[in-house]
């Protein structure tokens, strides 16, 4: 008989595991490790307890130095540990840290600060090295005082517990590939708090919302019960092919064990079947691998771009978007931290027109969700291209949000004019705005564009518009009796309304009609 190698034992004791449906018991580890997130060179939040976490043998007792503070914990049975420390204050003196257990890990040039979480698609991942201005703009990237901290595209079946990245501080060489939008913000703020900035990007082109939202957000709305089901018949469909795939493994068990018995040569074993959510398609896959590993690495909150993907979802976008922010609000466990996200560009998608529009109302009625913030961007786009280069101005927008709403410098004009209500008076409909920022005007001195009117029949045609005071007035000979307005409502609307302080308005609809008749630009 031939005798069988430890090799093969190995594979047979795993196949065995999942036959029975375990998986592997985790490695018995010699030494301390931690998260890539907790590395030299960040920034931790301030006023926020810090947490901090990693690996070692079970039971292992680890201590944790952070300039003058020390705590003890020790890994669980699955050689898992986490501590928290209490919050200090914002300083740019650099710290150091010990995790000390069988062996030290000594964590240098440590500050304290503001920490913010980049994500979304396209126009998040865009790169300084690709917006404007980028020589100039890279060379000028001297911040010793802003960290960077780049996710990489890997999404996962199930919940990361690691990402491969490194906190680097903000130099010419480390600012090209990074996030444009979640470095200008960045910037914006370190210049105006004076204090250490951590800017965590971690997006992906092309990608729906969906993968971004942990299992939480999906549970969180009760309108996301298609997605729901989605997922209860992905998991079913895993598990029965695991199952299935156990009795091939089984059969083949038996015929290795006859064949190594008998000196035959073995067979190659049954494929495993691939984890369908381990893709940056699938519901969760990106937030599994590039959000659940920085959990709970304390943050201020979080800016987004995104939902280009998702065109032609309309108001359930709304719904997903809610269903995101409270995921992740409930898996940071840190509150009700702020969420602030760009309203998308107009651009000339290969479809319907009003498609675009209708995610744009779908992105303005988030804003009724709680500290929530959104940058409008119509005035610096380029229809052509389904990317802006102007990442400068779009990470500044974000920013007014950010230090108005939750740093309060309550004196910044940080939105731009949002519908509010409207009246009907004497054949024509006077609409009323939030956020008019001392005033209305015509962004480029030119009579107001892109307003349409309609009366029952549902048919929306161009329309006059003034400026009366901080309302708009609109009207067209057309429509003698008008019931809504339209404003912006074309996905290539670039409208000139905007606030004194040059904020561009919201496209809007006053009506909710499915079967009106849209108003077509006067020329393409």
């Amino acid at each position: 008989m031939r005798p069988i190698s430890a090799g093969w034992l190995a594979v047979r004791v795993l196949l065995a595991a999942l036959m029975v449906g375990l998986s592997a018991a985790p490695p018995a580890r010699a030494d301390v490790t931690l998260p890539a997130v907790i590395g030299s060179h960040m920034v931790l939040q301030q006023e926020t307890p810090i947490s901090v976490w990693g690996w070692a043998s079970p039971g292992e007792e680890i201590e944790i130095t952070l300039g003058e503070m020390h705590a003890k914990t020790t890994a669980d049975a699955e050689g898992e540990w986490l501590v928290k420390l209490p919050g200090l204050s914002a300083s740019a003196e650099p710290l150091e840290m010990t995790i000390a257990g069988k062996n030290t890990i000594k964590l240098e040039d440590i500050l304290v600060g503001e920490v913010w979480v980049g994500s979304g698609q396209s126009n998040m991942q865009w790169s300084v090295a690709a917006s404007n201005n980028a020589q100039e703009e890279i060379a000028s990237a001297d911040y010793p005082k802003l960290r960077l901290f780049l996710v990489p595209l890997i999404p996962s079946g199930t919940p990361a517990k690691n990402v491969n990245a490194r906190w680097q501080v903000c130099t010419p060489q480390t600012v090209p590939n990074f996030s444009a939008v979640s470095y200008f913000f960045g910037r914006e703020l370190h210049k105006a708090l004076d204090v250490p900035l951590g800017m965590i990007a971690t997006s992906w082109g092309g990608t729906r919302i969906e993968p971004w939202t942990p299992p939480a957000g999906f549970e969180s709305q009760p309108e996301l019960e298609r997605e729901r089901s989605q997922i209860g018949a992905m998991q079913a469909g895993y598990q029965a092919a695991l199952k299935a795939q156990r009795d091939k493994i089984r059969t083949w068990l038996a015929a290795a064990d006859a064949a190594a018995a008998s000196g035959q040569a073995i067979s190659e074993p049954p494929g495993f079947p691939s984890n369908p959510f381990n893709n940056n398609g699938a519901p969760t896959g990106l937030y599994n691998g590039m959000v659940h590993p920085l959990v709970p690495f304390g943050i201020r909150g979080a800016i987004w771009y995104q939902g280009e993907s998702n065109l032609g979802a309309g108001m359930h976008y709304h719904d997903l978007m809610k269903g995101l922010i409270q995921g992740w609000r409930t898996v940071w466990g840190q509150g009700e931290f702020p969420f602030l996200y760009v309203q998308l560009a107009p651009y000339k998608y290969g479809a319907a027109p009003t498609l675009l529009p209708e995610i744009w109302e779908a992105q303005t009625a988030t804003l009724a969700f709680p500290n929530t913030g959104m940058a409008v961007v119509t005035d610096i786009a380029n229809t052509a291209d389904i990317h802006p280069r102007n990442k400068q101005e779009t990470g500044r927008r974000l920013a007014l949000w950010a230090l108005a709403g939750t740093y309060g410098k309550n004196e910044l004009v940080y939105s731009g004019p949002l519908y509010d209500s409207m009246v009907v008076e004497d054949g024509r409909v006077r609409l009323k705005f939030r956020h008019v920022g001392g005033g209305l005007k015509s962004r480029d001195g030119k009579p107001l564009d892109w307003f349409s009117i309609a009366g029952e029949d549902k048919k929306f045609v161009p329309a006059a518009a003034e400026i009366d005071g901080e309302t708009v007035v609109v009207q067209s000979p057309q429509v003698a009796a008008p019931v809504a307005v339209r404003f912006g409502w074309h996905q290539l609307a670039e409208p000139n309304l905007c606030n004194q302080a040059g904020l561009p308005a919201s496209p809007f609809r006053t009506d909710r009609w499915n079967d009106a008749i849209n108003a077509e630009p006067a020329a393409e």
